[in-house]
């Protein structure tokens, strides 16, 4: 019987080709590699590898950016020119033995490389083929090129974001980017389960601009059935409940979420104004969001006679509230210490990159912690377990199919 302490990572076994570059794709993956699955990544010598290799502006070396490092920790890389016909047949080799492939490609060029479940069925009819694209792989923006950004712009994120009276605002992390890099996972891991039960594998679909509109939620299904196109609001507010919105402080700001209706009543008693309870402005969701402008004029009058630490100290498990970090402080917030939000991935010669920790703890394990590989560094081994002899894998490397 197999003990927590001795328990396997609970994706290994689980084997994924990666045509993957920059950041969706890679993100994706880099959920799957944490969690044990073999990411072998593909990458293009003649091109340079994962571009993501040269994003900078820091380096820990040459071809080793901390922008590839994030997304990339945990996997394998072997060099592959899928355009050479000896190129693609050391990956349907490989694939006869995965149990998926991703790529997050334009839409037209899953087909064109031959990536998809129809080219592959015949060496392996139980493997997924997962795509994530910009604009999806079917409709009329199939060839077009596409980057986060866009999708904000285009599905409505930056009119929702940023102050009413400023430009529309973008987010400050490539936010469709990540949410539709774990979408394809998502959707990779959903489609494994269905293979490994039927042995008949699938295709899987996702893009950039579908995850977008998808996050429009609960503001999208208000137009489509009750016609309210949701703006923005002052401080971040939230659109129909109040105190839900960042207020100043004495040092700075800190932001509330009196998102439900008991909230409110252990706020004013903290902050020592019981007899707001009584009122009428302010009895109920509804009439402190008709009153909204005095609700924050009254809070911001009274929040200013303490700092926010000093506020934190108050609320702290009481009231929803939260500090307004950068990115120094956030990382270094005590708390991310208490539960282990940082890692330091280890390269073969002991140096170590510090990153942020997987957000999935599973009981028993300790994920791994390995620094994202050098292009090619896995090359031979992989061709060798897949059945390439010295010699065949000396020919590839004669014939510029895979690095020198």
């Amino acid at each position: 019987m197999t003990t927590p302490a001795s328990r396997p990572l609970p994706l290994a076994g689980v084997r994924i080709l990666a045509v993957e570059q920059y950041g969706a794709g890679p993100f994706g993956t880099s959920y799957l590699a944490d969690l044990g699955a073999e990411v072998i990544k593909i990458e293009n010598h003649k091109d340079g590898g994962d571009i993501g290799r040269g994003v900078g502006p820091y380096f820990f070396g040459p071809g080793d950016s901390h922008f590839f490092q994030t997304f990339n920790r945990n996997k394998k890389s072997i060099t592959l020119d899928l355009k050479h016909p000896a190129g693609m047949e050391a990956f349907r080799t490989l694939a006869r033995e995965a149990d998926a492939v991703l790529d997050n490609l334009r839409g037209d060029l899953p087909a064109r490389l031959k990536l998809t479940y129809d080219d592959l069925k015949d060496v392996n009819p139980r493997i997924v083929c997962a795509h994530l694209s910009a604009y999806g792989r079917s409709g009329s923006r199939t060839a077009w090129p596409g980057y986060d950004y866009l999708m904000q712009a285009e599905a409505g994120h930056m009119s929702l974001t940023g102050e009413p009276d400023g430009p529309p605002t973008r987010y400050g992390l490539s936010i469709v980017d990540l949410m539709t890099g774990l979408a394809a996972a998502f959707g990779l891991l959903a489609g494994v389960v269905s293979a490994r039960s039927t042995g008949v594998g699938m295709e899987v679909d996702t893009s950039l601009f579908d995850v977008a509109l998808h996050n429009l939620n609960y503001p999208g299904t208000w137009y489509l059935n009750q016609g309210v196109v949701t703006t923005r609001s002052e401080r971040s507010a939230h659109p129909s409940l109040t105190p839900s919105q960042l207020y100043r402080t004495k040092d700075g700001w800190i932001f509330l979420m009196c998102n439900k209706e008991k909230f409110w009543g252990l706020l004013v008693s903290l902050i020592g104004k019981t007899e707001w309870n009584n009122d009428p402005d302010f009895a109920t969701f509804a009439t402190r969001l008709t009153h909204r402008d005095r609700v924050t004029q009254m809070l911001d009058a009274a929040l200013m006679e303490k700092s926010t630490d000093e506020w934190m100290a108050i609320f702290a498990g009481k009231v929803p509230a939260s500090p307004v970090y950068d990115v120094a402080q956030a990382l270094e917030n005590p708390f991310v210490a208490e539960r282990h939000g940082l890692a330091d991935f280890a390269y073969p010669d002991g140096k170590s990159a510090r990153m942020v920790a997987s957000p999935i703890r599973i009981g028993g394990v300790e994920l791994p912690h390995v620094a994202a590989p050098k292009m090619g560094a896995d090359t031979d081994a992989t061709l060798a377990r897949a059945g390439y002899t010295a010699e065949q894998i000396a020919v590839l490397r004669a014939d510029g199919v895979i690095s020198a």
